[in-house]
């Protein structure tokens, strides 16, 4: 089989191309969703089985130790902290966070999967032999400030405004409440990714009494964790500021209130109650009240033992604060890590309330999750852009790290991404095209039909078929949907100027040349000489001519390497209909 030279890096349109809104479907959103799906559940299954148990050998363990990448960073962090903090009956505890008011996006994937790759590390270097647990805690305790914009029956949401989301009637009628129906989506969704986690709800643990001793603790220390807050707060706040929160027996809300006396001994706070001016004494353990947020952070820390817990770099302050507040309760803050956040196509914060950006439904459904995986796993703290031109990129980097992978010494293993993403047992696959290529190729044909594509394919690799190479066959899938939404709409064809068409009319007699066969090298060798020729000044004027009278757009694929994949026939063709 002959293999392209690596180009020097496989260009899809401009952002302008890619970025745009995308093209109204065709195709049902279900039907596409379908498709995606089937990747999913192979990613999903094979998480599960990994999770179960993880091969460890002597020189994977020697190299571990000193691997530079920031998993394994993170978990030696973990393991000098057991040194230091001796864990003999319990579990070390990874945990992340949730807030159930909305449904789960891109970030919770984040999340959940990079800590799941420190998780796995802490695993390789202790060898297995210390039990780890990952939490997903869900803050559904919380009051619901105001009515989300994307949920049924609103006026019923709005009447039970200040009220735990728990105790919220669930608009869409299938949960006991709103917060019981977000957190079934949240444990749905880490589900359909088959991460191996332990789900907790505030409420649950608020009620049970599974937080009261500390609790209790946070009353004892009152006036220590109010010196913490009160600095940060403006002069109105700090008046009222209180770490509890009284729910009222009265209407069931959560209570911004000032906290008139407590007492210790009998583990009460005493507040008046808005609706009747009554002084009131309400326990602030069992669910009767609950902390502001960063009191309660720092509380689920100390009650839970948690170890380790990333957070992003808009929570510096407050991980700094809660930090100071696990220390007076008597426990040690977890580790951590700071990633960066995701920015969209202006450069700007991605909001969960603003909906800009990338949805993980959207990224699922013109690419892999493992190339979800791999976006999360690179350069955590850094800013990245997340938007649609950011997937083709992602796709063939992935594939590039995982055909890398089998050839790559120990070391090399550990630092590649891959390993991280399947934790340590990447998938074998051989991939004769890149995914810039296919969306090229399917640019130029214009087609949405994968065996149109796979003729192609076929044609450049014999042996290649969607029963051998599944991925090349979900590749071929993506870059069809791709194209339609994203490519298709922004072609915009010109015509040629006497000069660029002098250079095609030579073009097309050289390619006419050419043997049947012939391979990329000699092919970019008579692209090149046709420029110079014609004396395109830069040269890149010449393959920036070449995209935007033959395919529609401002970029494309090395040329060579796209002549030979799609046909010389076929592109002397294209030539052809450009010059009449």
């Amino acid at each position: 089989m002959s293999v392209p030279s690596k180009p020097s890096r496989p260009k899809t349109p401009r952002a302008k191309t890619q970025s745009a809104k995308p093209a109204k479907p065709r195709r049902r959103k279900a039907e596409k969703q379908a498709e995606a799906s089937i990747p999913l559940a192979d990613f999903a299954a094979r998480n599960k089985a990994r999770a179960a148990k993880i091969e460890i050998n002597s020189e994977l363990l020697a190299h571990a130790h000193v691997s530079k990448a920031w998993p394994f960073e993170e978990a030696r962090k973990v393991l000098t902290r057991l040194k230091r903090i001796p864990k003999p009956t319990g579990a070390i505890i990874f945990e992340t966070g949730y807030g159930p008011s909305g449904l789960p996006h891109i970030g919770t994937f984040g999340e959940v999967a990079r800590t799941t790759m420190v998780r796995h590390a802490f695993r390789v270097l202790t060898e297995d032999k210390i039990p780890t647990r990952l939490i997903c805690f869900s803050d559904d305790m919380d009051g619901l400030r105001k009515v989300p914009g994307n949920i049924p029956n609103k006026e019923m949401v709005a009447e039970h405004l200040g009220k735990p989301l728990t105790q919220i009637p669930d608009p869409f009628g299938d949960h006991p409440s709103f917060g019981h129906h977000n957190n079934a989506r949240l444990r749905a969704f880490l589900d359909t990714f088959g991460f191996d986690y332990e789900f907790l709800s505030a409420t649950e643990c608020y009620t049970s009494g599974r937080f009261d001793k500390t609790l209790l603790k946070v009353l004892q220390h009152y006036d220590a964790i109010r010196d913490v807050i009160l600095p940060t707060l403006g002069p109105e706040r700090r008046a009222t500021y209180s770490p509890f929160l009284p729910i009222s027996s009265v209407t069931g809300q959560v209570l911004q209130v000032p906290i008139i006396d407590r007492d210790v001994a009998s583990g009460t706070v005493f507040y008046k109650e808005p609706e009747t001016r009554k002084l009131t004494q309400a326990p602030v353990t069992s669910g009767h009240c609950k902390l502001q947020w960063k009191a309660d952070w720092a509380m689920r820390w100390a009650a839970l033992g948690v170890d380790y817990e990333m957070a992003g770099k808009d929570l510096i302050d407050s991980v700094r604060l809660a930090g100071h507040i696990c220390r007076i309760l008597g426990a040690q803050q977890p580790e951590g890590f700071i990633y960066e956040l995701f920015l969209d196509e202006q450069g700007e914060k991605i909001s969960k309330s603003r909906g800009n950006g990338l949805t993980i439904e959207e990224w699922l459904t013109y690419a892999s999750p493992e190339s979800l995986g791999l976006y999360m796993y690179q350069s955590p703290r850094k800013a990245k852009r997340l938007y649609f031109d950011v997937i083709p990129r992602a796709v063939d980097e992935y594939v590039g790290h995982l055909a890398a992978y089998p050839k790559e010494e120990q070391d090399a293993k550990l630092m590649n991404p891959v390993w991280h993403i399947h934790s340590g047992v990447p998938p074998k696959a051989e991939l004769p095209i890149s995914f810039a290529l296919l969306l090229n190729l399917a640019s130029a044909s214009n087609s949405e039909d994968k065996e149109v594509l796979w003729g192609f394919i076929r044609r450049y690799a014999p042996e290649a078929t969607p029963q051998d190479h599944p991925l090349l066959d979900q590749l071929v899938g993506y870059a069809i949907r791709y194209f339609h939404d994203f490519v298709k709409p922004a072609k915009r064809y010109r015509l040629p100027d006497e000069h660029e068409r002098a250079a095609l009319v030579d073009l097309y007699a050289r390619l006419g040349k050419l043997p049947a066969g012939a391979l990329s090298e000699a092919i970019q060798g008579e692209v090149y000489a046709v420029g110079k020729k014609h004396d395109f000044e830069p040269l890149r004027a010449w393959f920036s001519a070449l995209y935007e009278v033959l395919l529609g757009q401002t970029q494309g694929p090395r040329f060579g390497s796209f002549v030979e994949l799609y046909g010389i026939p076929e592109t002397r063709a294209l030539i052809q209909k450009a010059l009449k």
